[in-house]
């Protein structure tokens, strides 16, 4: 943390009002000078020095550094060697060319700049002076790098993450698992926002000045391979982890409701983070829960970066379209007609060139003239004939004689059955179609009702009213109009109370 520049009180207080924490943290815990080296001429020439340190000395790929850090002349000549093979360096105001400087001495003073911007410091031991990376530094410039590097977003690894995390809490786990799912949806939800905007920006990178064989390199290579999300054509589906969204939400809302989680998790944030602070825990808590809840809106950014695809989509063939309709073979042409008037010689006659001038206002396309449309006329309203009306009165009966239903099977079993309550197949008179209706609806009742499946018999009886039904043979019995097994239908009357 830099304590040499406190930010004075009445800044400190201007700036929680206007940026938040953030305005006063970041120079609270990275030396104010900093980015001097990445404002300069050389600025790019400065990253390239530092990302090969971090990689080299510093970042978490290369060897475990010393506790004491490393000897100043080791750091300076991994300078040198990089500087070898850059290019050369533009001069810094009044400085006098650096290339008729030695190496030596220019690696010595981009590690005194490293060391006056806060990248590097010195430190003593003994008699000795070493180079080392303060770890807020050495973090921050891995964070640069990392964004640097940044490649397309798997979203299903990091929805199974943050569904992970929150069951971890659900389980008992403590607010640092609330606090990294919460950390990772808004991650998730900028990258996903932002990604629109990066599409945008590349097809306006893309001018009319590019050939058409790099607009296609750079479409198919760095639209789709680098920008886009990397599991982007499976985020629809059905097995993706994003389609478990609505389950996450429902365990972040019972998380919230549950006294007892709760209780647990603010006293975590109290204990952990706040010191003892009861509200600013509360303040917290409630900010980790609205982060997550915010995954509710992952379908309109996704929405909208389809929109930004098809948009771009659209521009991309519309400029490979122009592009391969205007590509005529001029040059072909032009070689064609200067060989047929060297050959014909005098006679010009004979040239492939159509009298009269070859440019002139006359021989311009017309513009586009837009051609207006004859207004639609309006719908046509037609009455139906009664001969139509007739048809469709004798399907709407012919459909109603054929429906069965609870009541009209009821009616017809009540109007059938002899007096001791019961119906047998073979007494009932087939007369009309409803009969014949209610007759086929009784047999498979009867056979739904005489199997073992609980299931056809629970939804048998939802259709036999005051009835049942039953097979009372297994053999097929002859009808009229349908054979079958014969069937037995039984009313069981309701028991009259003696008058007193």
């Amino acid at each position: 943390m830099n304590s040499d520049n406190p930010s004075p009180s009445p800044l400190r207080s201007q700036a929680v009002a206007l940026g938040g924490q953030a305005a006063v943290l970041l120079f609270e815990r990275l030396p104010d000078r900093l980015f001097k080296p990445l404002g300069m001429t050389n600025r790019f020439r400065y990253w390239i020095l530092l990302c090969y340190l971090h990689r080299r000395r510093f970042g978490p790929e290369a060897p475990l550094p010393p506790s004491t850090g490393f000897a100043t002349r080791e750091i300076v000549r991994d300078i040198e060697s990089a500087l070898e093979e850059m290019d050369d360096w533009e001069a810094e105001g009044d400085e006098a060319e650096p290339q008729a400087t030695p190496i030596g001495i220019r690696a010595n003073a981009i590690v005194s700049t490293f060391v006056d911007a806060g990248w590097l410091k010195y430190e003593r031991h003994g008699i000795e002076r070493r180079v080392m990376m303060a770890p807020t530094v050495n973090h921050f410039l891995s964070q640069l790098v990392s964004f640097a590097e940044t490649g397309p977003v798997f979203v299903g690894g990091k929805i199974r993450s943050i569904e992970l995390n929150i069951q971890q809490v659900i389980n008992g786990g403590g607010g640092d698992s609330l606090m990294e799912a919460a950390d990772q949806t808004r991650s998730l939800l900028e990258h996903v926002r932002n990604t629109g905007t990066s599409v945008r920006d590349l097809m306006d990178a893309m001018g009319a000045d590019i050939s058409t064989a790099q607009y296609v390199r750079r479409f198919f290579g760095d639209y789709i391979e680098e920008v886009f999300v990397g599991d982007y054509r499976q985020l629809r589906t059905k097995d993706h982890p994003l389609a478990r969204r609505t389950i996450i939400l429902g365990m972040i809302e019972s998380l919230y409701d549950s006294e007892t989680d709760r209780t647990r998790l603010l006293g975590w944030y109290q204990a952990q983070r706040c010191g003892g602070d009861t509200e600013r825990a509360l303040r917290m808590f409630e900010r980790d829960i609205n982060r997550l809840r915010e995954l509710a809106r992952i379908d309109e950014y996704l929405d909208r970066l389809d929109d930004e695809i098809r948009r771009a989509n659209r521009r991309a063939l519309a400029f490979l379209g122009y592009r391969l309709r205007s590509a005529h073979p001029v040059d072909t042409a032009i070689d064609a007609a200067i060989k047929r008037v060297l050959a014909a010689g005098s006679e010009i006659g004979d040239a492939p060139l159509a009298a009269g001038p070859m440019v002139a206002p006359a021989l311009l396309a017309e513009p586009r003239r837009s051609t207006q449309r004859r207004q639609a006329d309006g719908l046509r309203k037609s009455a139906p004939s009664i001969e139509e009306l007739a048809r469709a009165r004798l399907r709407e009966t012919a459909r109603n004689a054929r429906m069965v239903t609870a009541p009209r099977l009821a009616s017809f079993v009540a109007g059938h059955i002899d007096p001791a309550g019961e119906l047998r197949s073979t007494d009932i008179e087939i007369e009309s179609i409803e009969d014949l209706r209610a007759f086929q609806t009784l047999s498979s009742l009867a056979l739904a009702m005489s199997t073992r499946s609980r299931q056809l018999r629970l939804n048998a009886r939802s259709m036999a009213r005051g009835f049942s039904t039953q097979i009372t043979s297994t053999g097929e019995e002859p009808g009229s109009h349908l054979s079958g097994a014969p069937f037995l239908v039984s009313v069981q009357f309701k028991r009259k109370e003696p008058a007193q």
